[in-house]
């Protein structure tokens, strides 16, 4: 599986992105796709999940901030980030995961003024 990030930037705080990944290749369901982030000097750490159902799951950092959901027909998975803060300045990376977790080449989000 082949998962290709795009949709970071540099945005002020309190201001909005939109993450997208696009997934393919062998791609078997159902599968539980993601977004992760890793921040300087830190751990990669979970922002979302959704499952192939819709399921979704939140690190309580995010919660009521940023949005996870996803599009089956094109094996695609979107993170809206809404009232952004400078803590959540990292590099976000989606995910699938089937059997095995395969990881995008990670996108660069900078909230700063």
């Amino acid at each position: 599986v082949q998962l290709q990030a795009s949709g970071g930037g540099l945005v002020q705080p309190g201001g909005s992105l939109r993450l997208s990944c696009a997934a393919s290749g062998s791609i078997f369901s159902p599968n539980v796709m993601g977004w992760f982030r890793q921040a300087p000097g830190k751990q990669r750490e979970l922002v979302a999940t959704i499952t192939s159902g819709g399921s979704t799951n939140y690190a309580d950092s995010v919660k009521g901030r940023f949005t996870i959901s996803r599009d089956n027909a094109k094996n695609t998975v979107y993170l809206q980030m809404n009232s952004l803060k400078p803590e959540d300045t990292a590099v976000y990376y989606c995910s699938m995961a089937t059997t095995l977790v395969s990881w995008g080449q990670g996108t660069q989000v900078t909230v700063s003024s």
